[in-house]
């Protein structure tokens, strides 16, 4: 008898394990570069804490505060939650149902049907039958489908790593909200100073508008300096209106990233802003491999799809399914508990797929094309994430040294007006100079101010696209009130399996080549660095 349950299990495997497709293996990635196109240092910049990163209070304290209100990070969050409960379902799937269950109710046969010939007759043991006829039920009930090729794990565990790139995802979108934030907080104090300098510089043209009137009076003059000089004042005024609206809606982006309604910003004065005096360490490429999160949330991606290969995999071979019950049923519910009521039943299904398996081959190899997707879309994220940081480090010097050349031209536009204002005011020079060198003054502070802001810009990119902004101090201290407290997944539920590079027809093939991705792997994270969320009681 068991030789042919065990012939019957190995005809059924053979039959169900042909015609699975090939899988199409991915291209080779680029290698890792060993520095940034000549740059490297030992440590990174992504280490340090958003406090020692930015040395600003204000700012600071804006972006912990505006991190803990923002509704589309708590979104992710949410997302987090449901990733979790994945992995609660898939938990639960490989395990043995149980379910209790009653039932009630009548039948009324018919006398000239064998059923109900034979009911007249026999007789119950305690009276006749009645008519309509009562059935009363209660019994317990197992399912269970035996996880004999790892398809139901497999799934928990992808759902588990899946759960992880959600995590990975979450924290990619805060570092892009501290940089975000940090932007719009020095654009904001770069139109602080350009308001500043707009004044001064209506100041000293409402001077030499004054000037240009007296000299009128005492016939030394004409009525074109005044106009001239007028006109200047009315431009400048007008920039005014549109530098202020630029600051409202500056603050308002802030406002905005941080979760509030609009309002007024605090700020650093420009002139005290010191974050372009920091030396940016870069690391080394590889680095990135750990810092960047969302390199890590495409890892996460790659080890899920390959899961979900095996997962498709396994629907080729046989399935058990096994099912029990035991409990009471009677034609009468007093006799319900009565020991000749007891019923009890257990059957084992094994089926496999014979005929027309094109839904599971097609299965099988969308599964194998989204596993492609996620290695190129990992060594794709690898590539944009160097790409970044060369990109960023370029424009952070290359603006460093237009700030100091454009510094040296308002030194000497600042020495030109006062040359052409002393010579107009001993008649010895001419209005347009005037004019035309405060004009000019004007025009290199608002290119310095820029050119400086835009250094700033590159400095905080620079900082995000070396993968910082996650840490709020460089002791290792998080944002504690938007992360989750360490993971009550244990490590050696985390199983990181290889990708499969199948090539057999059996079942037995699980240690076939994984599909190479060439780049540095992550490491299995450390229970302690495991988020999980927190409890909702």
């Amino acid at each position: 008898m068991l030789g042919r349950v065990f012939a019957s299990t190995l005809l059924l495997l053979l039959v169900s394990g042909c015609q699975i497709p090939i899988l199409r293996g991915a291209d080779p990635g680029l290698g890792v570069p060993a520095d940034f196109t000549g740059r490297s240092s030992p440590d990174s910049s992504a280490q340090l804490g958003i406090g020692e990163f930015f040395d600003d209070p204000v700012l600071t304290q804006l972006l912990t505060e505006g991190l803990a209100q923002n509704q589309e990070l708590k979104i992710r969050n949410e997302e987090i939650q449901i990733a979790y409960n994945e992995i609660t379902a898939r938990r639960g799937a490989y395990l043995p149902f149980v379910s209790l269950g009653a039932r009630g109710g009548f039948d009324r046969t018919s006398r000239f049907t064998p059923l109900g010939a034979a009911e007249d007759q026999l007789t119950p043991p305690r009276g006749r039958f009645s008519d309509p006829l009562p059935n009363t039920r209660l019994s317990a009930n197992l399912f269970w489908q035996v996880d004999i090729w790892r398809e139901l794990r497999n799934a928990r565990d992808a759902a588990t790593e899946r759960y992880y790139e959600t995590i990975e995802e979450r924290n990619f979108l805060i570092t892009r909200l501290v940089a975000d934030t940090a932007e719009n907080y020095y654009e904001l104090a770069a139109l602080d100073k350009r308001l500043e300098f707009l004044n001064q510089t209506i100041e000293i043209q409402n001077k030499s508008l004054e000037l240009a009137k007296a000299q009128k009076a005492a016939a030394r003059g004409t009525e074109l300096p005044v106009q001239r000089f007028l006109a200047e004042v009315r431009k400048n005024e007008s920039q005014i209106q549109i530098v202020q609206q630029d600051i409202v809606e500056a603050e308002n982006r802030i406002n905005f990233l941080v979760g509030r309604f609009p309002q007024a910003v605090d700020r650093k004065s420009w002139d005290v802003i010191t974050l372009d005096s920091r030396v940016l360490m870069v690391g080394v490429p590889a680095q990135l491999l750990q810092n960047r999160r969302d390199i890590r949330a495409a890892e996460h991606e790659v080890s899920a799809a390959g899961l979900d290969v095996q997962v498709a995999r396994a629907r080729f071979f046989p399935r058990l399914d096994i099912s029990a019950g035991i409990g009471f049923e009677a034609f009468n519910p007093r006799y319900l508990f009565d020991p000749g009521s007891l019923i009890a039943n257990a059957a084992g299904d094994l089926v496999a797929p014979l005929i027309n398996k094109k839904a599971i081959q097609a299965d099988y190899s969308s599964a194998n094309a989204r596993q492609l997707q996620a290695i190129y879309n990992y060594q794709r994220t690898v590539l944009n994430a160097f790409t970044e940081v060369v990109t960023q480090i370029s424009k952070v010097e290359k603006y460093r040294r237009s700030v100091e050349l454009k510094r040296e031209q308002v030194v000497a536009l600042e020495e030109s007006v006062t040359v052409a204002t002393d010579l107009f005011i001993g008649v010895r020079g001419e209005y347009v100079d005037v004019l035309f060198s405060q004009r000019d003054l004007l025009e290199a502070r608002t290119a310095l101010i820029e050119a400086k802001q835009q250094q700033l810009s590159a400095i905080v990119k620079t900082y995000q696209a070396l993968g910082g902004g996650y840490l709020l101090s460089s002791d290792g201290v998080g944002f504690d009130q938007l992360f989750c407290p360490p993971s009550l997944i244990a490590p050696q539920d985390m199983l990181y399996t290889p990708t499969p590079a199948y090539t057999g027809s059996g079942p037995t093939d699980n240690a076939a080549q994984p599909v190479q991705v060439d780049v540095p792997a992550l490491p299995a994270p450390s229970e302690e660095n495991l988020p999980v969320l927190p409890s909702t009681q």
